[in-house]
């Protein structure tokens, strides 16, 4: 190799290929394909070039094959079947008012939570009412009696926490699953 060479060599160790011209990185052409395509694979946040349809988030990942919505992974560009009504998902929500939480369940949150007067929705996990009886025999013991109010207590704190691991926001948790019920219902 001549020291006074103008083109770099590949930064790869024992590649020893010039690096590609007008590449922004000393890759040689093989290497640079190679960063290219597993830089395409793990996909680039974007805006969505248009709301997603299933949860109206704008945010995407763009990938060599298309947009996915990065709140429910709907695939940019298709249209939930307009003759099926939305899909029904049913969910146990917890909500806190002061200093009790209220364990409940419906297939419109919003509608319900509209309806109830709190402070926070704290928490979402998928199920009906049969999940619903079992969450609050499981929490029997700090109920308000007559209601589906509970107390605060170690073990409800540690099924919230368990509940909220992994989840910033549970109206995005929930726009996921019905992205995911459409998705499976074709």
């Amino acid at each position: 190799m001549h020291p006074l060479r103008l083109v770099p060599d590949c930064l790869v160790p024992d590649c020893g290929e010039p690096a590609a011209t007008g590449a922004l990185v000393a890759l040689c052409a093989d290497h640079l394909a190679l960063a290219a395509d597993s830089a395409a694979a793990s996909g680039c946040e974007d805006v969505l070039p248009s709301p997603c349809p299933a949860c109206a988030s704008r945010l995407g990942v763009r990938y060599p094959s298309g947009w996915l919505c990065a709140q429910c992974e709907w695939r940019h560009g298709e249209q939930p079947d307009a003759d099926l009504p939305p899909p029904r998902v049913d969910v146990v929500y917890y909500l806190r008012f002061d200093e009790r939480f209220k364990i409940g369940t419906t297939a419109n949150l919003r509608q319900r939570l509209a309806a109830i007067r709190h402070h926070e929705l704290v928490a979402l996990e998928r199920g009906d009412r049969l999940r619903e009886r079992m969450r609050h025999a499981q929490f029997a013991r700090t109920r308000h009696a007559g209601t589906e109010w509970f107390a605060p207590s170690p073990e409800l704190a540690a099924h919230l926490a368990s509940l909220r691991a992994g989840v910033d926001d549970p109206w995005a948790q929930l726009a996921r699953w019905r992205s995911e019920a459409a998705a499976l219902r074709g």
